[in-house]
């Protein structure tokens, strides 16, 4: 691939300087003529019944135009499970149910109204610890499911279970075992433009939804079961503005969403729901909160024998789809190293707490922070050295693992050997523990992620359009959405080099269901491969219908025939080279059998979607990472500093190796915030923290030494050899830093966040001080 032209190359996001300069049209900036501003009620008790809703003080507010409740509105359903209402009829669960809503001509006028309606409630049993949901008797959330089957207990019905080989007989076999229970709190993703849309209906009720969602396609067709249950028989357009930050949070429809919807048919007015900062705090789902348990264990030569995992999460009291990021918790948790026999189950928990949503590495953060903390606590035990155990049973290419995952490429080993390298490794371990106020210690941690897509859907697939104008222009419309990680340029780099035009005369579409194909949306890391590999297959395409035009022109066979520099080009014969807009306006203004290139194109990635079992290929590619850091920790106060920090990735091949690295740049930082500083503290379903005063999000002023290192294993599946990595980043940062810990101080920490007072109890537990 030496004589790439654009891929390859560290071209700047194509949306930079729009947002540089303040044009980017974010849903906060968005007005539309007659447009009404809608303000949403929440809860002010945690679990209760709604015993009536006085709403005619509101209404006599001047410019209030309608106040809603579950009373005067259909019911609309949604979440993975459909056991949310858009607004709570008869019974609230957690402080965030929506109890009602009103719009009116101003925010001022929707604020005054929201603080004149009079909510009665009755008091009911509440339950905040989901081990506690799980005994008998306790206060059960749902009484039936969203069929009205009547359910016994709090547990959902989602059977998150595999087991592979025979874990008895590897536990059995092992001559060390480490075990432990780790645990992790909830975090939020801290978007910098918070939630919002507008919601408006045409004339013929046509229904358009602005929004900056992360699953236009997936959205319409949410919406569209909305004017169903409505009783509306329009069509729905999603479209989106600028993404202020996704992570995962905007991955489901929200009830905000469907109340803006409700009210815009109510008033046949545009109506918009913007979020302040507190109300995205506590309105929007955040990483649930996981208690694990593991056993591993090794053979003399460290070889690893077993491993078994089971946990517990906090799911709220609805189900979002972060009940399902058990799902991809599974997959390093049976196929990160080489491990025979393994077991994973986990079990879901409705709770009176906020409910849970996806947020970036999907469930991996949580369990490979127990893995790989645990990991060193083996290699301890077993008197291995904590890189020589991780090397020794490295994944590696055309592996089958115990989940019938079968990576193609894998830089594992590459990652491990590069993190230790550059972290001086044997030497720093060998230093001396000191025995002064400050301590160093440096620690390792490894990922696997999925790099390819992951067929969680029935499909897994991106739909491209591509049309190329009479100036060598080219318009590429993609299902997929650039949410801020940088997808629109890279996918200008894939059609640039296989269409030979510069990459500015490459112009990408998101995000307008009108006009783009279908995509499942952006999450699990797959937009580069899945959305990379659908532009490819297009740009393909019409680059063979000009080649066939142009063979016709020239005289020449198309064998011998390419695109690049903006023109067609001859191997075998330098005079027929012909600028490609000169074919293009030849073909376009032919006096008869006017040729238009154009193509649609869908790809769907060859893998498999679980069944029962959970087993089968459920990636086309599979991404492997490693993070080494040397902390130092003050002893006195219990602040960690991260003095190095190398980020290792398997990335198949780098597209564009800035854009990369800025992933890896920001996936660093935000995995230091998981591991060392941010915590959503709630007190009996109350969160306590709802601003970015008490909530410890890093800062600029915060930021990390971070070494990104890219090793490229030219992946054959993915673009251009690419895979995925915009969640990996984060995924092993916790365990890297808790491992540092524990070689600096000899504590081992094993509750996020590892922040200062937590780090000073185990330092006291240590020396055995009350």
């Amino acid at each position: 691939m030496a004589d790439l032209c654009a891929v390859g190359k560290a071209i700047p996001k194509a949306d930079a300087g729009e947002k540089v300069v303040g044009r980017s049209v974010y849903v906060h900036d968005l007005v539309l003529p007659g447009m009404l501003h809608g303000r949403i009620l929440y809860s002010e008790r945690v679990s209760a019944r709604i015993v009536a809703v006085d709403t005619a003080e509101a209404e006599k507010v001047p410019g209030v135009r309608a106040v809603i409740t579950a009373e005067n509105t259909p019911e609309i359903r949604f979440g993975f499970l459909k056991d949310n209402t858009a607004l709570k009829k008869g019974r609230v669960r957690q402080y965030r149910d929506e109890v009602a809503a009103v719009a009116a001509t101003t925010p001022e006028a929707a604020a005054e109204a929201l603080a004149r309606i009079r909510v009665t409630y009755e008091d009911l049993p509440a339950v905040f610890d989901p081990e506690a949901a799980l005994a008998e008797g306790a206060p059960r959330l749902h009484d039936a499911d969203a069929k009205g089957k009547p359910v016994k207990d709090n547990r959902l019905r989602l059977p998150w279970k595999v087991e592979a080989g025979d874990v008895a007989a590897g536990e059995a076999a092992s001559a060390f075992v480490a075990e432990g229970e780790y645990e992790a709190g909830w975090v939020t993703h801290c978007c910098m433009g918070t939630s919002g849309c507008v919601a408006s209906f045409d004339t013929r009720d046509n229904l358009t939804v602005h929004s900056n969602t992360q699953i236009p396609s997936l959205a319409k067709n949410d919406f569209q079961e909305a004017l169903k249950a409505m009783g509306v028989k329009g069509r729905v357009r999603v479209v989106n503005t600028a993404v202020g930050g996704g992570f995962g949070s905007k991955l489901d429809t929200y009830a905000y969403e469907y109340i803006a919807i409700l009210l815009a048919h109510r008033t046949r007015k545009p109506v918009k729901i913007v979020f302040g900062r507190e109300e995205e705090f506590v309105a929007t789902s955040p990483r649930q909160p996981t208690r694990i348990r593991i056993r591993q264990g090794c053979d003399r030569e460290g070889r690893l024998t077993f491993r078994d995992i089971s946990m517990v999460l906090d799911n709220g009291a609805y189900t979002s789809w972060g009940a399902t990021t058990p799902t991809v918790m599974m997959m390093p948790s049976t196929s990160l190293y080489r491990v025979p026999n393994v077991r994973f189950q986990a079990t879901c928990v409705y709770t009176n707490n906020t409910y849970s949503q996806a947020m970036r590495g999907y469930g991996t953060p949580q369990v490979t922070f127990a893995i790989e903390a645990n990991l060193d606590e083996l290699a301890e035990t077993a008197g291995i050295d904590p890189y020589e155990l991780r090397l020794k049973n490295a994944n590696q290419a055309g592996d089958v693992t115990p989940q019938g995952f079968r990576p193609v490429t894998c830089g594992h080993r590459e990652c491990l050997e590069e993190v230790a390298k550059r972290l001086d490794w044997t030497a720093a371990r060998a230093r001396p523990r000191s025995t002064g106020r400050k301590a160093r210690g440096v620690g390792m941690a490894c990922l696997m992620h999925v790099g390819g897509g992951a067929k969680i859907y029935k499909s897994d697939g991106c739909g491209t359009m591509i049309k190329v104008d009479d100036q060598g222009r080219v318009d590429v419309f993609s299902g997929s959405m650039d949410i801020g990680q940088g997808l629109d340029t890279v996918l200008r780099q894939i059609v640039a080099e296989t269409l030979g035009v510069p990459v500015d005369y490459v112009n990408v579409v998101v995000g307008d269901t009108d006009v783009c194909p279908w995509d499942v949306g952006v999450h699990a890391s797959r937009s580069t491969f899945v959305a990379g590999n659908s532009a490819l297959a297009a740009a393909r395409t019409v680059r063979d219908q000009i080649l066939s035009f142009a063979e016709e022109v020239l005289e020449a066979p198309k064998e011998i025939l390419s695109l690049r520099d903006g023109q067609v080009v001859c191997s075998e014969d330098a005079s027929k080279n012909t600028p490609l807009e000169k074919i293009l306006r030849k073909a376009h203004f032919a006096t008869s059998g006017n040729t238009m290139f154009l193509a649609a194109e869908f790809f769907e990635p060859a893998t498999d979607l679980l069944a029962g079992d959970f087993k089968g290929n459920f990636s086309a590619s599979y991404a492997w990472g490693c993070h080494g850091v040397e902390v130092e920790v003050d002893t006195e106060t219990g602040h960690v500093e991260i003095v190095k920090y190398v980020a290792a990735h398997d990335v198949g091949k780098a597209i564009n190796p800035m854009l990369l690295k800025g992933q890896i740049y920001g996936a660093g930082l935000m995995g230091v915030g998981y591991a060392l500083t941010e915590e959503m503290i709630y007190e009996e379903g109350r969160l306590l923290n709802p601003n970015f005063r008490d909530y410890k999000i890093l800062t600029a002023a915060d930021t990390i030494p971070v070494e990104p290192v890219l090793v490229e294993t030219d992946d054959p599946a993915g673009p251009f050899g690419a895979k995925g990595i915009g969640e990996p980043g984060l995924v092993p940062t916790a365990p890297a830093i808790a491992n540092a810990i524990y070689h600096a101080v000899g504590v081992r920490l094993r509750t996020l966040p590892m922040k200062p007072e937590r780090v000073l109890a185990a330092l006291r537990e240590k020396a055995g001080e009350p």
